[in-house]
């Protein structure tokens, strides 16, 4: 940020005060709409900083039943999907889905909130405790596969790539209920331009229908079937992982992306009040 001219400085959820001193809030904590992050976000949009994640990429990224509706409007597959209601559950059907299913509290994120059920029995007590924590639980099929594609999409433009394979004996890509010191599987950043183009079309439209920002699209190939799993806010940009293959370039993409932002802003600003 500091070869590219920004001025930084590391901020704290203590230092909220101090919002309006700044050009631009770049947020790097897990986000949620129930958390000060979405408070620092709302709140530094609303003092005309640029924001990454803006306010409302965080409540589209927060609400997976919200993304669900959005992919199926825009003939984008994903996984066949059944969201059931605390007073009504037992009414709706999934016989359209086979076990085992997966079941996710619509605000889930990094695999927590999240079960998998293999028989009916297993399905109604996972249910059960699911709904202790939300009114909708959402059901999908389960499509196992080695690993998923995590694309990275900064302004509606592929970022990085990567394969996330599932943490060992699991069947998800973290295990938090391991022994393990390091709970995830493995990964492998891959080229743009040796990705499926399928693949990176899919993530970049999928993305788009939430905004410009920065996310990461998590996705299936499955039989040359693209499937979209979720789109994620603030994804992970871990060094020695995703920055593998563009190295310091992947963040100067970012800060250029601030920077450009800021002048987009001041811009507008200078348009209104001529």
């Amino acid at each position: 940020a500091e070869k590219e001219g920004f001025y930084t400085e590391f901020i704290t959820k203590d230092d909220f005060s101090q919002l309006s001193e700044f050009d631009a809030l770049f947020i790097r904590e897990t986000t949620s709409v129930n958390n000060y992050t979405y408070h620092f976000s709302r709140t530094a949009y609303a003092e005309g900083l640029v924001v990454i994640d803006d306010p409302w990429s965080i409540l589209r990224c927060s609400n997976k039943i919200f993304q669900n509706e959005r992919l199926k409007q825009n003939k984008i597959k994903t996984l066949a999907t059944v969201v059931l209601s605390k007073t009504t559950w037992r009414k709706l059907q999934t016989a359209h889905l086979t076990f085992p299913l997966v079941l996710k509290q619509p605000d889930s994120a990094f695999s927590l909130g999240v079960e998998k059920v293999n028989t009916p029995d297993e399905l109604d007590n996972s249910l059960k405790k699911l709904f202790e924590l939300s009114d909708l639980v959402i059901v999908q099929e389960f499509k196992p596969s080695d690993f998923d594609w995590r694309i990275g999409v900064l302004d509606q433009a592929p970022l990085f790539a990567c394969k996330y394979y599932m943490a060992k004996n699991h069947w998800q890509i973290y295990d938090w209920n391991s022994e393990s010191k390091d709970k995830g599987g493995n990964s492998e950043t891959i080229p743009i331009n040796e990705v499926p183009e399928q693949v990176v079309k899919t993530a970049v439209k999928a993305a788009s229908l939430i905004g410009d920002g920065l996310y990461g699209v998590d996705l299936k190939m499955i039989d040359n079937e693209v499937y979209v799993v979720e789109i994620n806010d603030n994804p992970n940009i871990d060094a020695g992982v995703e920055d593998l293959v563009l190295k310091d370039e992947l963040y100067r993409k970012i800060i250029r992306s601030l920077i450009n932002r800021i002048e987009v802003n001041r811009n507008i600003a200078q348009f209104v009040t001529v």
